[in-house]
């Protein structure tokens, strides 16, 4: 996967009243932590972020300061329940060659047998385990031809090199559910026993 370089600065205002400082300044403060170090308070220019964030678990090297270059990944991002735009977002420190524990978005392509059947997501998102630098930004699933009652496991799911499963193999992440029976309208056996009675 590509990196995605990003500036950040250091920042000393903590609290409400310097986030909303920092937002309307069109950035987002966050934190970078990681390695045992001591957490970092940093200012991210917004539509940068915003833009880097549109790929899953992306790899972002962050020039702090004009002074140090790290590798980061997104581990979690606040947003605005109503207008969605970032309000805060904490990075996780990473190393080259060093081993991350990432959920990794679920794709399915093909139709599934004829016959009004809905496709369950049990999971949205796969947990595994890759390398920092080659985390995959999904894993794509055939669901063509299956019938009610077929699910597909995370073992069933073919990974990339080097990626492996970071949840028990017997999960299932799909599961195909029959068709709701549409019910007989209200009143419609009554009304037979009545002409039956007759």
């Amino acid at each position: 996967m590509s990196e995605v370089k990003l500036t950040a600065e250091s920042r000393t205002e903590f609290g409400k009243g310097a986030a909303r400082r920092i937002r309307r300044e069109d950035k987002v403060p966050g934190v970078l932590y990681g390695h045992g170090s001591d957490p970092l308070h940093l200012t991210f220019p917004g539509h940068d972020l915003l833009m880097a964030l549109r790929t899953p678990n992306v790899l972002i090297s962050l020039d702090i300061d004009g002074k140090t270059r790290e590798l980061a990944i997104p581990k979690s991002v606040q947003r605005d329940p109503i207008k969605g735009f970032l309000e805060h977002v904490d990075l996780l420190l990473v190393k080259r060659g060093e081993k991350v524990n990432v959920d990794i978005p679920v794709h399915t392509e093909g139709e599934l047998a004829p016959g009004g059947n809905l496709l369950e997501h049990v999971l949205d998102a796969l947990p595994v385990e890759a390398e920092a630098t080659h985390i995959p930004e999904h894993v794509t699933v055939s669901v063509e031809g299956l019938e009610a009652g077929a699910s597909i496991h995370a073992k069933d799911i073919a990974l990339p090199n080097g990626v492996t499963l970071a949840v028990d193999e017997d999960a299932v992440v799909l599961q195909v559910l029959a068709a709701q029976a549409e019910e007989a309208p209200e009143g419609a056996e009554g009304e037979g026993e009545e002409v039956a009675e007759a």
